[in-house]
């Protein structure tokens, strides 16, 4: 049998992401690691950036689903010294059975790795997508409403890769909507949103972005903000800061957009308190961000099972 990999969320389709939306929810639930379903296997760990979050829920889950973890440094591969992606990944995929990976970069490289068919490789971050965290999204709307298939997400702040996989998510959920509001040049790029609402075409959901945060929709289910500055990666106009201030969430603008039976507050973390977040809202009680963040570790579990457990 190939391989399965998780590099997008395109290559998930509908069928499959509802299966480990719910299969975190099962783990989150308390039926996950019993069985050991990766008893006997070897998982990669390699980021190329910093993690709190996600290497330590990618490592954690490895561990509790049986596996034995190894981890990689920016620094550690040969393909630092230049040897070629594909040498690398033939040594590897005769050790390893998972390969979970975060980059700055491209996500064509771990396109490149999966070309070969034993080693499953992960996406934990490229910098077009961040498909593990829209399922850790997901699984955390699903837990707190108990459906998504009518469920509407405000998303306010930059267009980088979080948004852009919670826009696939959406767009892969029947019934689903997603409006993100982004500052004027700092909103998805174009081919993430066409790919978002084709899928959203397809599949009964609904797409849009816009840039006026002065025409906010009510009545939303959640309201997601992430970090201005994705990753600490520098923004070219100095004056950058000015252009976001209006898109911070903050007591007043949940309360505007707020619906009576309750909205909740999401954030993928970390978070810049008094920059992209308040206290108030961020530690406030329609806050789900640090929930958020544990489900990462059950979506992390559901993305190793449902690819290392297949090979």
């Amino acid at each position: 049998m190939s391989a399965r990999h998780l590099l997008s969320l395109c290559d998930l389709g509908s069928e499959n992401l509802a299966h480990l939306v719910n299969r975190a929810l099962e783990i989150a639930a308390g039926d996950g690691g019993r069985s050991l379903p990766l008893a006997n296997r070897i998982v990669g760990i390699y980021f190329r950036g910093s993690s709190t979050r996600t290497r330590t829920a990618f490592t954690v889950g490895a561990t509790k689903l049986g596996a034995t973890t190894i981890a990689y440094g920016p620094n550690d591969l040969q393909i630092v010294t230049g040897e070629t992606v594909a040498d690398t990944t033939r040594v590897l995929s005769g050790f390893l059975d998972a390969l979970v990976i975060r980059t700055n970069a491209s996500i064509e490289e771990m396109k490149a790795m999966a070309v070969q068919g034993r080693m499953s490789i992960i996406n934990a971050m490229s910098d077009n997508e961040h498909p593990t965290q829209a399922i850790a999204d997901l699984t955390t709307l699903k837990e707190e409403f108990k459906h998504l298939d009518d469920i509407h997400v405000l998303y306010v702040g930059e267009g980088n890769n979080t948004a852009a996989a919670l826009a696939l998510g959406v767009g892969l959920t029947p019934g689903m909507q997603l409006t993100l509001v982004t500052p004027e040049g700092y909103g998805l790029p174009d081919a993430a949103l066409k790919t978002a609402q084709s899928l959203a075409s397809q599949y009964g959901s609904f797409v849009e972005e816009h840039h006026n945060i002065d025409k906010l929709p009510r009545n939303v289910h959640a309201v997601y903000a992430t970090r201005w500055q994705t990753m600490g990666v520098p923004k070219p106009d100095p004056n950058w800061k000015k252009i976001f201030e209006p898109y911070q969430v903050n007591k007043e603008m949940m309360v505007e957009v707020s619906k009576p039976s309750g909205t909740v507050f999401l954030h993928d973390l970390p978070a810049v308190r008094g920059g992209d977040v308040t206290d108030e809202v961020l530690d406030g009680p329609q806050s789900r961000a640090f929930r958020q963040a544990w489900h990462k570790l059950t979506s992390a579990m559901a993305v190793l099972e449902w690819c290392a457990a297949a090979n």
